[in-house]
């Protein structure tokens, strides 16, 4: 993809819609997201990392961040390069003496492997002029006759009490991908979206 041109982004938030488990990919500064759908485990992963929710055995992104780092190498960045015919294609950005290396990877690896690295995150101006919505869709702020893309986060006074209270016992459970969309919620009610 010579040419391409690609800006920071962060990775929004991760919500559940009626069209299924969505991750929200936001350039910097920018008043558009992109909206990725994807799997529910790839959904609990990247909440478990978003929320440094600590699991007593590696998941699958802990396990080939700890390949890459057993093999010398580091992650450097992930970028979301593509969009053809409806897919969204990635890569992971590796660097290993002193060289870099691509690797193809889907949007929702790449990010599960983003939020624990603690790396950079780029998108492909293309795709957000392709696929980016107004985050005033996103916040419930739709225009007269424009459905919001999610529901809105807004709630209730005395629903964050409720919320860590639900979240304590999920991760007393061990049911860690609860855990990690409570933590999401809570964060957003407390203002640290």
């Amino acid at each position: 993809m010579p040419g391409q041109t690609f800006v920071e982004a962060e990775i929004w938030t991760v919500a559940q819609t009626d069209q299924g488990n969505v991750v929200l990919v936001r350039p910097k500064g920018s008043d558009l997201a992109v909206p990725i759908f994807i799997g529910q485990l790839e959904t609990q992963s990247i909440l478990i990392g978003m929320g440094k929710v600590e699991v007593p055995r590696p998941l699958t992104h802990d396990l080939a961040l700890s390949l890459i780092g057993s093999l010398g190498a580091a992650v450097s960045r992930v970028e979301v390069c593509d969009l053809r015919e409806g897919t969204f294609f990635a890569r992971i950005a590796l660097t290993l003496e002193g060289r870099e290396i691509l690797v193809d990877s889907r949007p929702s690896d790449a990010i599960g492997i983003a939020v624990r690295a603690a790396c950079p995150v780029f998108i492909a101006e293309a795709v957000v002029e392709e696929a980016g919505i107004s985050v005033n869709l996103v916040n419930g702020q739709a225009g007269e006759g424009e459905p919001p893309v999610l529901p809105s986060l807004a709630s209730a006074e005395g629903e964050a009490p409720r919320l860590r209270a639900e979240l304590e016992q999920a991760i007393s459970e061990e049911d860690y991908e609860r855990a990690a969309i409570l933590r999401d919620r809570l964060k957003g009610l407390e203002g640290g979206a």
